[in-house]
């Protein structure tokens, strides 16, 4: 029931951003647009857009809202390059907005806190059709993207992160940039996307369903996580050894490059 004396809650999340500062930093932090074409996803009420709009060459905005998406589409009626699609950003094909398959987009939003992995992923999986996507996220969760080994936030979402982009944490926002305030700080990453499976000879998929094995209970040691998934003693021992991995470490204690090495070791014996 609505109470009409009361402001109008926001729907799915929504927490605009009303810092003319920040809007401006992160319309920055992605560069020359040019010749670029842009997706930003959940534009709201346009702060962002409005920005983009004269430096781009193309910007698709994906708006859920029923009411912000047709407004979008007033607001910028007279910019052709501007499309406002109302949709789901989980159910939008990224690389099929681009102009042509050779080129990579720039993504750019303000992600809604209640399905920020899953839009994570979503642009993971379309990594081949992106450049960079500058995105602002709850600052708990960008800490477990751009943790690095041996910290309390590092994780398999930080693995998952650093095999498919170079992440940059770029800067906090407190509840007062937004309106209305949420009850957390912001922070702001740039992914720029650089898959490493090649480097680290990798098949990305199957090594992140062995990297979720290995963080399954973060505080138990690999090797009893790895006994649980499968895998024989004998042959965790060997591997461990053979990667140079203490026999007592943590998921946790280990960067990218050797998860990537354990990985291979222990797939080849199965």
């Amino acid at each position: 029931m609505k109470m009409p004396q009361h402001p109008q809650r926001p729907k799915l999340g929504q927490n605009f951003l009303v810092s003319p500062t920040a809007q401006a930093a992160i319309a920055d932090a992605l560069g020359d647009l040019t010749h670029r074409t842009v997706v930003e996803i959940g534009p709201g009420r346009g702060a962002i857009t409005t920005l983009l709009a004269p430096r781009a060459q193309r910007l698709i905005l994906i708006e859920l809202d029923r009411d912000l998406a047709p407004r979008l589409r007033a607001q910028f009626a007279d910019r052709p390059s501007v499309e406002a699609l109302q949709q789901d950003i989980l159910s939008t094909d990224l690389a099929a907005l681009r102009s042509d398959p050779s080129e990579r987009i720039q993504v750019v939003g303000n992600l809604p806190y209640y399905i920020t992995s899953d839009i994570l992923l979503h642009l993971f999986r379309a990594h081949a059709a992106i450049d960079r996507a500058v995105i602002m996220i709850q600052r708990e969760v960008a800490d477990r993207v751009s943790a690095h080994p041996s910290t309390r936030d590092y994780g398999l979402l930080s693995v998952t992160a650093q095999l498919y982009a170079r992440v940059e944490n770029l800067f906090t926002l407190p509840p007062g940039a937004f309106s209305p305030p949420p009850q957390v700080h912001s922070t702001v990453l740039r992914l720029t996307m650089a898959p490493r499976f090649a480097e680290l000879g990798v098949d990305p998929d199957p090594f992140l369903h062995f990297a979720r094995a290995c963080f399954a209970q973060k505080r138990k040691i690999l090797s009893k996580n790895l006994r649980n998934a499968g895998f024989e003693p004998d042959r965790i021992k060997a591997a461990l050894e053979k990667c140079g991995i203490e026999p007592t470490a943590r998921a946790e204690e280990l960067p990218v490059e050797q998860l990537a090495a354990l990985w291979k070791d222990l797939a080849q014996q199965r």
